[in-house]
């Protein structure tokens, strides 16, 4: 363990072995640091958060401040970061409220410089958030998503796995597993098909995606109807349910189609 003695860190403090802590961090006392992780120069770790291993925090960014939520009332709650994940310079991390009691971001994501996650969002393994994203409270990425830079993300919002949002957009809707999101408002465009064979998706696992998509956003049904299409016209397949489950579970509904 390597600590600059021009750092701050309470003696409560928990860190791990080989961590480094660079001149100017400040690490307080109901703080965790896992194996092997570098907090750089003038990073600050608020009490409730927990740095996994192997994880690299760079300068300016704040970890675990209290949520910007004035029904926020001092409840113990914290702001996690996983494993051999990398938050650069001057992201902020707010921590959890009473609702989910953490903000969360998996294992081996990016969160590039100046990305603001509220309190509760919840961010999966091997996600890219570029650079100026903002996401509101109680936001949900699941794993290897990916959002380009300066998205808007509303607060309560879905964002499935493997997805891809271009950049500047505006999420106000939930977006579906496997597909590119863009324009305004907010629509398909697509299938990520090159961040699929990417992650070794086949051919057919890609077409059988697409031919869900085609009843749900190219053939101009509205959800519900196209939803009954799917399960009477197409085979069962892994990436046909979890498309089915993940739109039963938005109530409040997904993004526009293509000809919407």
């Amino acid at each position: 363990m390597s600590i600059s003695k021009l750092a701050y860190v309470h003696p409560d403090a928990k860190l791990g072995k080989d961590v480094i802590v660079e001149p100017f961090a400040s690490v307080y006392a109901d703080v965790e640091v896992g194996d092997g992780s570098w907090i750089g120069p003038n990073a600050v770790l608020m009490d409730g958060a927990r740095i996994g291993r192997n994880c690299r925090i760079f300068p300016g960014a704040v970890i675990s401040a209290i949520p910007q939520d004035l029904k926020f009332a001092g409840e113990k709650t914290t702001a996690e970061v996983g494993d051999g994940s990398t938050i650069r310079e001057c992201v902020t991390i707010n921590r959890g409220t009473a609702d989910r009691e953490k903000t969360t971001v998996g294992k081996d994501s990016l969160l590039m410089a100046y990305v603001h996650l509220a309190h509760d969002c919840s961010v999966g393994n091997n996600v890219v958030i570029a650079n100026s994203v903002n996401l509101a409270g109680h936001v949900t990425i699941d794993d290897w998503a990916i959002l380009e830079g300066n998205v808007a993300v509303q607060q309560f919002i879905h964002i499935g796995a493997h997805s891809f949002v271009a950049g500047a957009s505006l999420v106000r809707k939930n977006v579906p597993p496997f597909v590119k999101a863009a324009r305004e408002p907010l629509s398909y465009v697509g299938v990520n098909v090159v961040g699929l064979r990417r992650r070794g998706y086949t051919d057919a696992e890609v077409a059988r995606i697409e031919d869900v998509y085609r009843e749900i956003f190219v053939r101009n049904n509205n959800v519900d109807r196209a939803v009954q299409n799917v399960e009477q016209l197409l085979p069962r397949s892994p990436e046909r349910g979890q498309i089915l489950d993940f739109i039963r579970n938005s109530p409040k509904g997904i993004m526009r189609g293509l000809s919407e």
